[in-house]
């Protein structure tokens, strides 16, 4: 036999089981318990899918909080507020009455509020004498502050949860940058190795994730990309090795004309030793520079450039590596004319190398400026090329790759 119920412009429901477990939590609370409500609030919007909370649903009881006078709310004291369907559908931004009936049953649902309805389901308070309430019928706010312990767990644990996904997501995207850069590189360089194999492995890999996809997804995307990178790093290792570089380096070089068989020495001596030695021992008819290296392997020999593009976003083009040689120019303290005089005499983009050389190994040079003229002069005399420079930075690279391994 069906039973007849009354209703409210709002509704009324049965008392529910989470009703009846949110009067349960109240009422065993400690009756000093206290809780900063909009504390509170914050917790609940950091934890709202952990409790299946709407947005909208937290609209609602934002409103309905802003019915409580007090900051800070507190178990045994008159946590019921009563506010009428205008005033309510006001504060909720003119929510419909069908939609914040539904939300406002979901934060009962949830054990978020509890319902305490009066004989003709309306919402209001009794006064007594000098205008203390007596007794009022409304929405209770109590599980708030019963709970509050339990929700600022719950926030925080999503916010664990989304610092994870944040950082699954940035190594994912740093991985298959890296792969594929390096790659992209050593098939451009015609390595030895299993690289299209390596190649194929990453088209299976190279997918951005779904918006959506939770820290477990992510976690096992970056296990494949890590064991990828591992394998690629480790045949890039063995391709820089020092015997496979020489091999590499007469390879690059044959446009260069050097008669000097050991150009560069061991990687503990200075930078300028190291980077000065020259491609022809006597002075020649200035040449048209040939180009032996790709931009990759200028990138790989000179990685610290990168980070002076505009945003961080990295260096795609000759043109990139030429604007970014123009920003560490005044890092370095080099004047505007020694690098148009530089630029001139050996061209942009071989000037930019010796910049990008040059930043490497800053550390180690007194003046920039006075050591990019130095080299100017003998690019001028025909004494200088920048293969035996980007070299030097390769077997440096592949030295230090070596130490650290």
């Amino acid at each position: 036999m069906r039973t007849h119920q009354s209703t409210t412009p709002f509704g009324r429901r049965p008392l529910s089981l989470a009703m009846a477990a949110a009067r349960a939590v109240s009422e065993a609370g400690p009756k000093d318990a206290i809780a900063e409500k909009w504390k509170v609030f914050d917790n609940l919007r950091e934890a709202k899918i952990s409790l299946g909370i709407s947005d909208r649903a937290l609209s609602v009881l934002s409103a309905l909080l802003t019915f409580h006078q007090d900051t800070t709310l507190q178990l045994g004291t008159d946590l019921i507020v009563f506010p009428s369907n205008k005033a309510l559908t006001f504060r909720a931004n003119g929510m419909s009455p069908a939609t914040l009936r539904r939300h406002l049953a979901a934060l009962v649902q949830a054990g978020l509020l509890i319902r305490r309805d009066s004989p003709n389901g309306k919402r209001y308070a009794r006064k007594g004498e000098g205008g203390t309430i007596e007794q009022a019928f409304g929405f209770d706010l109590s599980p708030l502050v019963a709970r509050s312990a339990e929700f600022e767990s719950l926030a925080e644990q999503a916010r664990a949860e989304r610092k994870a996904r944040y950082l699954l997501r940035e190594e994912i995207t740093v991985l298959r940058r890296d792969i594929g850069k390096t790659i992209a590189m050593a098939l451009e360089e015609d390595f030895t190795g299993p690289w299209d194999d390596l190649l194929a492995r990453f088209a299976t890999l190279n997918e951005t994730p779904p918006r959506a996809a939770g820290t477990s997804i992510l976690e096992a995307i970056a296990v494949d990309l890590r064991a990828l990178w591992a394998d690629v790093d480790k045949r890039l290792k063995i391709q820089l090795k020092p015997q496979n570089m020489s091999a590499n380096e007469s390879h690059t070089e044959r446009h260069y004309q050097n008669s000097n068989s050991n150009p560069l020495l061991d990687s503990e001596q200075s930078l300028q030793k190291r980077l000065e030695e020259t491609s022809a021992p006597e002075p020649e008819t200035k040449k048209p520079p040939i180009r032996a290296f790709s931009l990759s392997l200028i990138l790989q020999a000179c990685p610290d450039i990168a980070m002076y593009t505009k945003g961080g976003q990295g260096i795609s083009s000759w043109r990139d590596l030429v604007t970014a040689a123009g920003v560490v120019r005044g890092a370095l303290g080099i004047s505007p004319s020694a690098w148009e005089d530089a630029c001139s005499v050996m061209g942009d983009e071989d000037a930019a190398i010796v910049i990008a050389a040059m930043l490497q190994r800053s550390e180690m040079i007194v003046s920039a400026g006075g050591y990019l003229r130095n080299l100017t002069e003998r690019a001028r005399e025909g004494k200088f090329s920048v293969g035996p420079m980007v070299m030097a930075l390769l077997r440096v690279a592949a030295t230090d790759g070596k130490k650290s391994a």
